[in-house]
């Protein structure tokens, strides 16, 4: 019996392998549940302590096992991401986008010119560097397309990489906390004073708006609904019409207007001053009137056959007289324009009579449970195409070998590309949180452990023969960038403290933050708003420029 968990524990094999890797996990788990200090966690990051630990006591993987679990771990994780943050990665770039995401690229790039300069003053291992940059933003897929960037290259791991992310990690997650800490303090922010502006401030985003318009303009009068978007030359929707007489009724195409008829609109807040060139606008009511014969319902698309259909192809309001009014997105409301294109779990806006909103209803499926069951086309097509991405050599002017965006860069790419225009090709790219979330935790975890049972053996002897130094390195890669850009963005870009802090965290992809940023304030969600516009973008970033270091500098 001894031989035989000797034999589990330290003799390499594919049944020792799976032993192991699911040990470190079951344990990393475990540990980022319970190994709390207050609301402070390292997550996930706790499996790869776990696998250094047994790494050093002489458990370790068998190579083949090591080198698939790695890549098909990070493989996992990057999809995921990639489909996840996909539709609404270049919509992230609108009008009220480019101020954080331009603040989150320089938060990028003065980390990468910290990292560098550190190399040039030190003379450390610019590899190594790569690692402990990782590890100071936090960002794990850097890691996973450092290491298969320096694997491509040399045809060798590089255990340092994993190493200096090791020991970084733990004080970067901490700098972040106390970088968006002391922006309040070297900013004066009053909190109080803050929330008191942003509950005042009006709203400058692109969310639509329901208004309610009364017909005054003479130059308008009996023109056709359909003309009225022409003449006026913007976005809008018209559900529903009061006529003279006080009845309500859908709004019709060919429905020529009258003047003193009330027509409720939804529009972009931008567009307020061209419709009121139509007539009066005062802000619609929240609550319908019981005495309309009209209803509101919010129907979700769960019917496949419609995924990648335009709005307009559906003939939705002149066969049914229903109005879509606009589509709730992955918690963006979007204008429900004819040519916008419907994807699988959108939920949708219709007005119109009980009896006609239920065929709608019909056609459009509103079977939640339809959205339970998993699309893996996406999933193994974009996998492959990711691969071919990743492994394809890009020849670069200057570099000495072509350049390849590694299966972690590949796939990024292909998941955000399939995420956002795989509809437009009737490819059902939907997946229910729970499930987007299981494929990116397994990646995480099965990546993690790899990392940890490989990088073990010399952690320590690393760590005493000079690796504390990197923990220092770590932490100013973390809060010297963070601290010029927060104050950079209060300053310069007027930007309140509660977006800020979700910059900061979005920044440096790290869920902890965003955690201590939502708490600042429940009174509103600007925290969690300005993470995920920056999100998709430092992601990608974060991978690419990890890679990049990699083949100019090792």
């Amino acid at each position: 019996m001894k031989e035989f968990f000797y034999n589990l524990l330290f003799t390499p094999s594919i049944a020792q392998s799976l032993f192991l890797l699911m040990l470190t996990m079951a344990v990393g788990v475990f540990l980022a549940e319970k190994a709390k200090i207050g609301k402070f966690s390292l997550g996930v990051t706790w499996i790869l302590f776990v696998g250094i630990v047994l790494s050093h006591f002489g458990m370790r993987l068998d190579p083949n096992v090591e080198h698939f679990a790695k890549d098909f771990g990070l493989v996992l994780f990057v999809y995921s991401i990639g489909l996840q943050v996909g539709p609404s990665f270049f919509s992230s770039f609108g009008k009220g986008g480019i101020k954080l995401n331009l603040l989150a690229t320089c938060i990028v790039l003065l980390g990468v010119t910290t990292a560098f300069v550190i190399h040039l003053v030190t003379g450390e291992d610019m590899a190594t560097m790569v690692g402990i940059l990782s590890g100071a933003v936090t960002n794990t897929p850097g890691l996973g397309a450092a290491q298969q960037a320096f694997a491509d290259m040399h045809g060798s791991a590089n255990d340092t990489i994993a190493t200096g992310y090791a020991v970084a990690y733990p004080l970067g997650v901490v700098g972040i906390l106390l970088s968006i800490m002391l922006i309040k303090s070297i900013m004066h922010i009053n909190m109080k004073k803050e929330e008191a502006v942003v509950k005042n401030e009006v709203s400058e985003d692109n969310k639509p708006i329901c208004v309610d318009v009364e017909m005054t303009n003479a130059s308008l009068d009996q023109t056709p609904l359909y003309e009225i978007q022409k003449v006026l030359g913007i976005s809008m929707v018209i559900s529903r019409i009061t006529g003279l007489d006080g009845k309500e009724i859908v709004a019709e195409g060919g429905h020529k207007i009258s003047l003193g008829e009330k027509l409720r609109i939804l529009t972009d807040k931008e567009h307020l001053r061209t419709i009121s060139l139509m007539g009066p606008v005062v802000e619609a009511p929240k609550e319908e009137k019981k005495a309309s014969s009209l209803v509101s319902r919010r129907i979700v698309l769960t019917k496949g056959d419609l995924n990648g259909k335009r709005i307009g192809s559906l003939s939705i309001r002149k066969n049914y007289h229903v109005n879509i009014t606009r589509i709730n997105r992955a918690g963006i409301d979007l204008l429900a324009t004819p040519d916008l294109v419907l994807q699988l779990g959108d939920r949708i806006m219709v007005v119109g009579d009980e009896q006609d909103v239920a065929k709608v209803a019909d056609i459009f499926g509103n079977e939640l449970k339809h959205l339970d069951t998993p699309n893996l086309l996406p999933i193994f097509l974009g996998v492959v195409l990711g691969i071919i991405l990743g492994t394809l050599p890009i020849a670069i002017p200057g570099l000495s070998q072509p350049f390849k965006l590694g299966l972690a860069g590949g796939s990024l790419i292909i998941a955000i590309l399939i995420g956002r225009f795989g509809p437009y090709y009737h490819l059902v790219t939907f997946a229910t949180t729970s499930a987007n979330r299981m494929i990116r935790e397994i990646g995480i975890s099965m990546f993690l452990a790899a990392v940890g049972l490989g990088a073990g053996e010399s952690f320590i002897s690393t760590v005493v023969n000079g690796g504390y130094w990197w923990i220092l390195y770590g932490v100013i890669i973390t809060m010297l960038p963070l601290l010029i850009v927060g104050v950079i963005g209060r300053i310069w870009g007027k930007i309140d403290y509660f977006s800020l802090a979700g910059l900061m965290s979005g920044a440096m992809t790290d869920p902890p933050a965003l955690a201590y940023a939502n708490s600042l304030s429940s009174d509103n969600d600007k925290s969690a708003v300005a993470y995920a516009t920056v999100y998709p973008l430092t992601m990608f970033l974060r991978v690419m420029t990890a890679q990049l270091i990699i083949l100019l500098c090792c």
